[in-house]
C-alpha cells in the first residue's frame, strides 16, 4: 500500500482546470504532426482510424474516470492497477508510463527547439524544460494558468487553419472519399499512430490528487476534455485533407503548414510553426506533471528511491520528483535526438491504458458494466500490436526491462 502518512498534494483543480490540463495534454504538437503518418498508412482512411482511436479513447477514459473517482490518488493507472490487479500490474503500468513519457518529454521539449530556433534547438529545448519545471515547481494552480493560454493560442491557429483550408477555392470534398490504401491493417495502424494525439485525456486522473471533489470532478473533466479534442481533430483532419488530398498529406513534412500554403494563404504558415511550438510546451509542460505524479506514487510503495516521494511542505507539489523529471528530461533534450526514436512510446501508452481496462472490469461484475471495458481493453491491445513492428519491438523490449527490473527487486528482498 502506498505511504501517504506525509504531507498530502493541495487540492486545487476544479471541473474547468481539469478540462484544460486534459486538452493542454491532448491539443499539442501531435496534431501538427500526426495526420501526415496516418494518411501514409491507411489515405483517407485516416478518418476511419480518427474514428477507431476515438473509441478506444473513450473506452479508455470512461474506465479512468471510474477508477480516479474511486482512487483519487497522485498516480492514475499505477495506482489502479496495484489496488485492482495486484503489485506487479501496478508496476508495469507505472513503468510504461514513466519510461515512454520521459523520452516523450524529450521529444516534445526538442520539437519546441526545432521550431523555436531550429539551429540551437538542442539549447532551446533545455531552457524549455527548465522553465516549465520551474512553473511546476511553484504549484499545480501556476501550471493550470499556463495550460489555459497555451490552449487559448493553439485553438486560435487549429481554427485559422480549419477556416482557410474549407474556403479556399482549393478545398474538394472529393478528397475525403474513404479509400483505403492500407486496408484495415492501414485503419487500425492509423489508429494506433492517431491514439497517441489523444494520449493525455486521463493526465487529471494522473493529478488526482491535487482535485477538488475527486468524484465528481474527475469523471466529467475526462470525457469533456475527450469531446473538445475529438471535435477539433475530426475539424483539422477534414480541413487539412480536402485541400491535399491523401497522397499530399501522407508526403507532408508539415501537414498544416503545406495546407494553408496550398489554399493560397502561404502567410498563415509562419503562423502554424508558432502554434505548433506553443502545442508542444502545452505538451511538455502537462507530461512533466504526469510523469512526476507518477514518480511520486511509484517512489511511495518503494519501486523508485523514498526520497522522491517528498512533498514541499509550501506548494504542497512533488518537488524532489519533479526535479528529477526535469533534471532527466533535460540531459536527454541536451546530448541526444530522441524525437525518432520514441516509437516505444505509443505501445507503453496504450498498454498503461490496457491496465486500466482490466482493472475496470473488475469493479463491477454485471456484463453491462462490463462492455465498456472490455472494448478498451481489446482495442489497446489491437492497436498496439498494429503499430509498426520497430515501435512494438521497442515497447516490448521497454516493459520486458521493467519485468526484469521488477524480479531482480523482487529477489533481492525489496518487501
Amino acid at each position: 500500500m502506498t505511504d501517504t502518512s506525509g504531507p498530502q498534494l493541495r487540492r486545487t483543480l476544479g471541473v474547468g482546470d481539469a478540462v484544460i490540463i486534459g486538452l493542454g495534454s491532448m491539443v499539442g504538437a501531435g496534431i501538427f504532426a500526426a495526420l501526415a503518418p496516418a494518411a501514409h498508412a491507411a489515405g483517407s482512411g485516416l478518418l476511419l482510424g480518427l474514428a477507431v482511436a476515438a473509441v478506444v479513447a473513450y473506452c479508455n477514459a470512461t474506465s479512468s474516470a471510474r477508477l480516479a473517482a474511486l482512487y483519487p490518488a497522485s498516480g492514475g493507472t499505477y495506482v489502479y492497477g496495484r489496488e485492482r490487479l495486484g503489485d506487479f500490474w501496478g508496476y508495469l503500468a507505472g513503468w510504461a508510463f514513466v519510461v515512454g513519457k520521459t523520452a516523450s518529454c524529450a521529444a516534445m521539449a526538442l520539437t519546441v527547439g526545432a521550431y523555436v530556433w531550429p539551429e540551437q534547438a538542442h539549447a532551446v529545448a533545455v531552457a524549455a524544460v527548465v522553465l516549465l519545471t520551474a512553473v511546476n515547481y511553484g504549484g499545480v494552480q501556476k501550471s493550470a494558468w499556463l495550460t489555459r493560454a497555451i490552449v487559448g493560442v493553439v485553438l486560435a491557429v487549429l481554427a485559422s487553419v480549419v477556416v482557410v483550408c474549407l474556403t479556399s477555392g482549393e478545398a474538394d470534398a472529393g478528397r475525403l472519399d474513404i479509400g483505403v490504401s492500407g486496408g484495415a491493417g492501414g485503419v487500425l495502424q492509423a489508429g494506433g499512430l492517431l491514439f497517441f494525439a489523444f494520449a493525455g485525456y486521463a493526465r487529471i486522473a494522473t493529478l488526482g490528487e491535487e482535485v477538488r471533489d475527486p468524484a465528481r470532478t474527475i469523471p466529467r473533466a475526462i470525457p469533456l476534455a475527450l469531446g473538445i479534442a475529438l471535435v477539433v481533430y475530426a475539424a483539422v483532419a477534414v480541413a487539412v485533407l480536402s485541400v491535399l488530398g491523401p497522397k499530399g498529406l501522407g508526403d507532408a513534412t508539415a501537414p498544416l503548414a503545406d495546407a494553408v500554403r496550398a489554399a493560397g494563404v502561404p502567410g498563415l504558415a509562419p503562423v502554424v510553426r508558432v502554434g505548433a511550438a506553443v502545442a508542444a510546451l502545452g505538451s511538455l509542460l502537462a507530461l512533466i506533471l504526469g510523469v512526476s505524479r507518477t514518480t511520486l506514487a511509484m517512489a511511495r510503495d518503494r519501486h523508485l528511491p523514498g526520497a522522491l516521494a517528498a512533498v514541499h511542505p509550501r506548494f504542497r507539489v512533488p518537488h524532489r520528483a519533479e526535479l528529477a523529471v526535469g533534471l532527466v528530461v533535460a540531459v536527454l533534450a541536451a546530448t541526444v535526438d530522441v524525437r525518432g526514436a520514441i516509437g516505444f512510446s505509443s505501445f507503453g501508452v496504450l498498454t498503461y491504458y490496457a491496465v486500466a481496462n482490466a482493472s475496470a472490469w473488475t469493479l463491477d461484475a454485471r456484463v453491462v458494466a462490463r462492455v465498456v471495458p472490455a472494448v478498451g481493453l481489446a482495442g489497446c491491445l489491437v492497436l498496439a500490436f498494429s503499430l509498426p513492428w520497430v515501435s512494438v519491438a521497442a515497447g516490448a523490449g521497454v516493459l520486458v526491462a521493467g519485468v526484469v527490473v521488477y524480479g531482480v527487486r523482487g529477489l533481492s528482498g525489496r518487501r
